[in-house]
C-alpha cells in the first residue's frame, strides 16, 4: 500500500463538497481506501476523509481506539471502518466542547462543540450498510470526518478562539501553575 500526501489547510479540495462514490467496491476505490487507511495509522490519526488526500468523494476511514472511550460508558471503541456515502444525525441538542487536531492543521488543536450523540450510517467496499448510534469521542471523530466531505474544517466550528492554539502552546499553558495542570 502506499502512504498519500495529506492536504494542508487552504486549499480549495479542503472546503467543497464532495461527490458521491458512484461504486463503493469498484477496484479503485478499494486501493484508495487502503491507502487512506496506511495513511492515518502512519500519521498517527484516528481518521481521515478523501479530500484530506486529494480526492473530493464522500468517503472516510477512521477508528476509535479503546483508550479514548473509558470516560464514557455509551461510547464504544471501534476497528478500522470505513464509511462510503455516509449520512449523520445529530441527537438531541445537548454539545459539548472537545479537543480536535486535524491532519489537514498539523501542530494545532481547539476545543470545538460538537453534538454528544449522534446516529450515523453508511456502506463499506462490500456493500454491507454500516449503522450506529454512538456518543462521546466516537461520535467527536465521526463528525470532524463527516464535516471534511461536506468541506469544512474544525476551525470552522469554533465559537471560542481563545481555546484554538498551536499544541505545544496549549500544553504549556496548562500545565502552568494556577491552570489547573
Amino acid at each position: 500500500m502506499a502512504i498519500l500526501k495529506i492536504a494542508r489547510m487552504g486549499l480549495p479540495v479542503l472546503t467543497q463538497p464532495c461527490a458521491p462514490v458512484a461504486d463503493p467496491g469498484a477496484p479503485e476505490i478499494r486501493r484508495l481506501v487502503a491507502d487512506m487507511i496506511d495513511t492515518m495509522l502512519d500519521a498517527p490519526g484516528v481518521g481521515l476523509a478523501a479530500p484530506q488526500v486529494y480526492m473530493p468523494l464522500r468517503l472516510f476511514v477512521f477508528r476509535v481506539p479503546g483508550d479514548r472511550t473509558a470516560s464514557d460508558p455509551d461510547d464504544i471503541q471501534a476497528e478500522t471502518t470505513v464509511m462510503i456515502n455516509p449520512t449523520v444525525e445529530l441527537l438531541g441538542e445537548d454539545r459539548v466542547l472537545g479537543w480536535e487536531g486535524c491532519l489537514s492543521i498539523p501542530g494545532m488543536r481547539a476545543a470545538v462543540p460538537r453534538a454528544q450523540r449522534i446516529r450515523y450510517a453508511g456502506y463499506d467496499c462490500d456493500g454491507n450498510l454500516i449503522r450506529r448510534e454512538v456518543s462521546g469521542f466516537h461520535a467527536r471523530v465521526v463528525q470532524h470526518e463527516y464535516d471534511h466531505l461536506d468541506g469544512i474544517l474544525y476551525t470552522m466550528r469554533l465559537t471560542d478562539f481563545s481555546l484554538f492554539g498551536f499544541n505545544e502552546e496549549l500544553t504549556r499553558a496548562a500545565e502552568a501553575p494556577g491552570q489547573g495542570g
